[in-house]
């Protein structure tokens, strides 16, 4: 068994990342700045798991990082600034954190290094998933152009003009970085593997699609699909969902994204690898909406289709997962309707402030909204 730093642990993902590895006998320090934005007033700290040590403090504090590290024999790597939409205007804050924070975090481990790291990445990196054109032939880098409120058609076109067909995405596709996230998260990645080997670490990077469950930031507007979505219904506002809503997502719980990090942190077969982590199943984001409601008792309350898009977003992305399932042995087991389930009950214990409207403002007024 072996003792593991899991930055940003303290949040939504790295609390059930921590139970996992608990679980399995590991002993788990977490090092997490417990911001507000994520964490709330009361800095959600008494979330984590109570057998879990904490250390509070910034990725971008190599004192702290350090410290964190002494005795440590593997990390997962979580810390970060999540969010399309803010990115785009917090840019300063979000690559510091995501980008600065992780080569931190990798010069600590040139003096201090460890068996293996393991960083979170996420699917924003490929833009635009893949599509198929009408000559069957495959398109890594399709795109729209030219969005404007209320367009007839929102869906990525071929050069004659020809729908394009939306498929799977692999790990092989051609990173397409259309937001400060995506480019954040594309440097984190490529950070852990130009780092890991040459210091004798063993380097992985999971690209997590929707991940969803019990725990998520409700109050935070930057923040996963049915977690906004959530807080919304619980407030009894309608979610509000952009263009038209036929954008298509891959939606992982958090209890199978958790399990394959304790995976990849032992199996021989990860090292190395980049691998994508979601359920293999994709649904529209008004589906998803409807269904949350319905899970919620809320089914009175139907999303708004605002009509227009923000700078940044994707039409369609959602996971191939066959290569986790031959290399990790990764398969998602969580039922979508029964994490649903399990989400409403949880919600409606919950109080949440409902700042979707301040975000959608905040976003209009920089020119982010089309």
């Amino acid at each position: 068994m072996e003792r593991i730093l899991i930055t940003g642990g303290a949040g939504f993902i790295g609390r059930f990342v921590a139970d996992e590895l608990l679980r399995r006998g590991h002993e788990v320090r977490v090092l997490d700045s417990l911001i507000e934005q994520v964490h709330g007033e009361t800095d959600g700290s008494q979330m984590l798991n109570p057998h879990a040590e904490l250390i509070r403090g910034d990725v971008r504090n190599k004192d702290v990082v350090a410290k964190a590290l002494q005795g440590v024999d593997s990390v997962i790597h979580l810390a970060a600034e999540v969010g399309v939409g803010q990115s785009m205007y917090e840019v300063e804050r979000y690559t510091s954190t995501n980008d600065v924070g992780t080569a931190v975090l990798f010069e600590a481990l040139i003096d201090q290094p460890v068996r293996r790291v393991v960083t979170a990445s996420s699917m924003s990196i490929y833009g635009e998933g893949l599509y198929r054109d009408a000559e069957g032939e495959l398109v890594q880098d399709a795109e729209r152009k030219g969005l404007k409120d209320g367009q007839a058609n929102w869906e990525p076109i071929d050069d004659l003009g020809r729908p394009l067909t939306p498929v799977a995405t692999p790990e092989w596709k051609r990173p397409n970085l259309s937001s400060i996230y995506a480019l954040n998260k594309y440097v984190q990645e490529r950070t852990t593997h130009i780092m890991a080997a040459p210091y004798g670490i063993e380097g992985v990077c999971l690209r997590l699609f929707n991940v969803y469950g019990p725990g998520q930031a409700l109050s935070n507007p930057y923040t996963g699909v049915l977690a906004i979505f959530a807080s919304r219904l619980l407030n009894g506002q309608q979610p509000m969902i952009f263009e038209d809503g036929e954008q298509r997502r891959d939606f992982v719980h958090v209890s199978d994204v958790a399990r394959a990090f304790a995976d990849a942190l032992v199996l021989p077969s990860a090292v190395g690898g980049t691998f994508n982590i979601g359920s293999g199943t994709d649904r529209s984001v008004t589906e998803v909406a409807t269904e949350l409601a319905r899970a919620m008792g809320k089914n009175e309350i139907a999303p708004e289709i605002v009509g227009k898009a923000r700078i940044g977003d994707i039409r369609h992305c959602f996971c191939d997962t066959s290569l986790a399932a031959d290399k990790l042995g990764f398969r998602a087991t969580q039922d979508f309707q029964e994490g649903l389930a399990e989400l409403a009950i949880w919600v409606a214990q919950q109080t949440a402030q409902d700042r979707v409207e301040q975000m959608r403002a905040e976003l209009e007024a920089r020119g982010l909204v089309a």
